[in-house]
């Protein structure tokens, strides 16, 4: 093994590290087992790209350079010592800017929070940190995470590595760009409403949103349970690791599953999908998708039928529910932030307060209401996916579109809610729901297939999505992209 603790990196190491952080986790940490790459190489080699990058596409609202190295000579030690601590030992990842991190501030894209640290890591922090990761960074989000576009009052607004006056869609949208370009190989997002599937789509990479309760979640900062931690990475087989870590047991969160009632996110991975299931439903909660994005996901669907799956039209199951799911924000945002003053407000994203001001005049019944037809959508879908092994729809109804605004230009959409309708059913109704790179535009933007499951059979939706991964690979240029 290549060590730090003495002496720097050569530049033969570092480049040949360049090249083996490209590897999925697992292939790294069976480098660090053979000794045949340090983790010190690989974090090094994490820094300089992101020192490349991210001042171009603003992923990133802090960087600990000096932390990241210390774990990562603690981490070569143990590599040395034959003890590593967990499955991640040495694997540097990222945080949404949306969890707490010990040492380090929760800043929430918000200029309204503390730059104090954290005295706490939130739950699936903690599980990076006990399985061995190095932290590198906190990236970026929109503030509170209120927007599938990530712009903030604190950090300014984040851009598609694809295309730098472009949106990288939010509000995981850091996390999604480091994935792109990676700058580490795992990526804690959120989603709420499509935050991880969102940005997944826009910059071209994998990310999951898990069941409901899958993932522990402590602190909760809402009672409506919308938002499940998820992964974010160029690969499948990233993302159920990474999943597979921050689902184990947290007695914090009281709504949280018993481990043992979770079937192994990756165990079945490489098995494919003849024989299955699989609705299609290219229009969906009262929409449809732009022409080019259905062209590329009906290729997709294609590729999934020659593997042997039966894919099966379906009509939407839903009709429009915009109006539910901006209501249900509303709710969230006004709870989360009703305790704003005017002055405070004032300095805060002008879109967010207008929802947490509206959220302010519903009553009890109102809320009774919402949740009454929330439970219908559950309902709904439950009974769809009953027969079917997954749901496959387009992640998104549109590419990336330029950066600085909620919607398109000239588009007479109001807010990101009335292009989101592929994504936020599944956080109302709560099922595993993934966001597969298929292809690209003819302007070269990603474009995503999105692959929903019953609910809690998040293995069965990485293991479709790995199927259809090794079948239609999709080439992600060397980092970094946007120097094209």
């Amino acid at each position: 093994m290549v060590g730090c603790l003495s002496s720097p990196v050569s530049g033969r190491a570092a480049a040949r590290a360049v090249t083996e952080a490209r590897r999925d986790a697992a292939a790294v940490v069976r480098a660090y087992r053979a000794r045949e790459l340090s983790p010190c190489e690989v974090v090094d080699a994490a820094l300089a790209r992101i020192a490349a990058c991210d001042p171009r596409l603003n992923a990133f609202v802090l960087i600990d350079e000096a932390a990241a190295r210390r774990q990562a000579r603690a981490s070569e030690r143990r590599w040395l010592a034959g003890a590593p601590c967990g499955p991640l030992d040495g694997v540097p990842v990222t945080i949404k800017d949306m969890n707490d991190t010990h040492g380090w501030p929760t800043r929430a894209g918000s200029r309204l929070t503390p730059a104090t640290p954290a005295t706490r890591d939130a739950s699936p922090v903690a599980r990076l940190r006990e399985a061995g990761a190095v932290f590198l960074g906190k990236t970026t989000t929109p503030e509170f995470g209120w927007a599938g576009v990530t712009e903030s009052p604190l950090t300014g607004s984040t851009r598609n590595p694809w295309d730098p006056t472009r949106t990288a869609g939010g509000s995981s949208g850091g996390a999604a760009v480091a994935a792109a370009l990676d700058l580490g190989l795992l990526h804690l997002g959120g989603d709420g409403g499509g935050s991880i599937r969102i940005p997944a789509a826009f910059c071209g990479v994998f990310g999951i949103k898990p069941s409901f309760a899958r993932v522990p979640r402590y602190p909760q900062h809402s009672p409506l349970r919308l938002t499940q931690a998820g992964p974010l990475a160029r690969s499948v087989a990233d993302c159920a690791l990474m999943l597979e870590v921050i689902s184990a047991a947290d007695t914090r969160d009281w709504m949280a599953l018993p481990r043992g009632a979770l079937e192994p996110c990756g165990d079945r991975l490489e098995r494919g999908i003849d024989g299955w299931r699989i609705a299609y439903a290219p229009q969906f909660a009262g929409g449809a998708a732009h022409a080019e994005v259905r062209a590329r996901v009906d290729a997709a669907l294609e590729t999934l039928a020659g593997l042997g799956a039966d894919i099966v039209p379906v009509p939407d199951p839903l009709g429009p529910l915009g109006e539910l799911f901006t209501r249900y924000w509303q709710a969230a945002q006004a709870y989360a932030q009703h305790h704003r003053s005017h002055a405070e407000r004032a300095r805060m994203d002008a879109g967010l307060v207008a929802l947490l001001e509206a959220g302010e005049d519903f009553s009890f019944v109102d809320f009774a209401g919402l949740m009454r037809a929330r439970i219908g959508v559950g309902e709904r879908l439950t009974a769809l996916l009953a027969d079917y092994d997954l749901l496959a729809t387009p992640s998104l109804p549109l590419a990336a579109f330029p950066a600085g605004g909620q919607v398109p230009p000239a588009s007479g959409l109001a807010t990101w809610i009335d292009w989101a309708h592929f994504s936020y059913p599944f956080n109302l109704g709560g099922q595993p729901a993934a966001s597969c790179p298929c292809g690209f535009t003819a302007a070269g933007l990603p474009v995503g297939l999105q692959l929903v499951g019953p609910m809690y059979a998040d293995g069965a939706v990485l293991r479709a999505a790995r199927a259809y991964e090794r079948a239609a690979p999709v080439a992600m240029p060397a980092a970094p992209l946007v120097a094209r």
